[in-house]
């Protein structure tokens, strides 16, 4: 198994230190007073994007993860030693929900961006935080508290500039085979691939774009059919989709159903840029897609990957729609207006 989509772990943070009781004794202070220091604090469990990972399947095999425990006190009121924090990376697009309530706790989007999922216990106070005018030598301090004891399940949504969508056998990982130097299993049946995919594709001058090889799409997969929403929830992160149809098939009959298919996992989804690439062109003789109603008026674009017929006009294309999709999501500049307000954004302020 090269990939994984979803990972459940049981995490315990670290507890925190006793806080210690001691009374400062030298040979000129015979009663110094107390003097017992604070616990450290226990370690954390945090989870990080890297950018460079695309799978989960680290956290398949380590279901069990801990932390340190945070150190006693120390006499002349020196706090021990925090317990280590535990730093798990996870590719972007990685989703966390508690496992028991199904709360979502956060999403990691950004690389080195970070996640607090199980918080590591207090210190306890030393003896010398519980001096009074009316206890000058209190005997007792705080015990440290439990770190956090909880179950995490994570999912992962992968997140590519273009994502292929089509039937089983609709020549998508051929097509990223020949866009890119991915190389998923290619051959002549249905459900060759049966995992996402991911391939950059590249121009000679530099650019580059991600593509992810989502597994075929059946006949209602939004109701769980086959491994349908495991899938389906990939398409999510992408910011173009792709769709491919085999030319050997009821072209407008195939995309009315994928079509389908996302509205019915999720509506928002017909909202994305969206291109139609019809494969396998080598089979075909005297094709015309302006023979053909698509809905929407979507833009469709003939190819062969066996031959390269019209690839540089679809990685020109997906390149092009690319770029407009990251201007039209950009965040408001500071000379700009924002258009969700209909104002004018100031972004300085005095400084206080």
């Amino acid at each position: 198994m090269r990939f994984a989509d979803y990972a459940k772990i049981y995490l315990t943070a670290g507890n925190g230190g006793d806080g210690m009781v001691h009374f400062r004794r030298e040979k000129y202070v015979p009663r110094g007073g107390p003097d017992g220091g604070d616990g450290g604090h226990g370690g954390h469990i945090i989870l990080k994007g890297n950018r460079q990972l695309h799978t989960l399947l680290d956290l398949r095999y380590r279901k069990f993860i801990k932390a340190d425990h945070g150190a006693p006190g120390h006499k002349s009121r020196k706090t021990g030693r925090s317990g280590e924090d535990v730093l798990l990376d996870v590719p972007l697009g990685t989703v966390i929900y508690d496992s028991d309530t199904k709360e979502r706790i956060g999403e990691i989007t950004e690389d080195h961006q970070q996640i607090l999922v199980a918080r590591g216990g207090d210190g306890g106070l030393g003896n010398w935080h519980f001096k009074s005018a009316t206890n000058q030598t209190p005997h007792h301090a705080q015990h440290g508290k439990p770190g956090e004891e909880r179950v995490i399940e994570l999912e992962l949504k992968l997140m590519a500039d273009v994502g292929l969508v089509g039937f089983p056998n609709a020549g998508k990982s051929t097509l990223l085979s020949s866009l890119s130097e991915a190389r998923p299993k290619v051959a002549d049946y249905p459900f060759t691939t049966l995992e996402p995919n991911l391939g950059v594709v590249t121009f000679g001058d530099y650019r580059s774009f991600v593509m992810a090889d989502i597994p075929g799409i059946i006949e209602e997969a939004h109701t769980g059919k086959g491994l349908g929403l495991q899938f389906l929830r990939h398409i999510e992160r992408n910011s173009i989709l792709l769709f491919t149809i085999s030319s050997d098939t009821e072209i407008e009959t195939e995309y009315r159903a994928l079509l389908h298919e996302l509205e019915s996992y999720r509506p928002d989804l017909l909202e994305k840029p969206r291109l139609l690439a019809i494969t396998k062109m080598d089979l075909r003789e005297n094709y015309r897609t302006d023979e053909i109603q698509f809905p929407g008026g979507i833009e469709v674009i003939p190819i062969s990957a066996a031959t390269g017929y019209n690839l540089d006009t679809l990685k020109e294309r997906i390149w092009e729609m690319i770029q407009h999709e990251k201007e039209r999501t950009a965040p408001p500049g500071p000379d700009q207006p924002d258009a969700d307000r209909g104002d004018w954004q100031t972004h300085s302020e005095e400084p206080e």
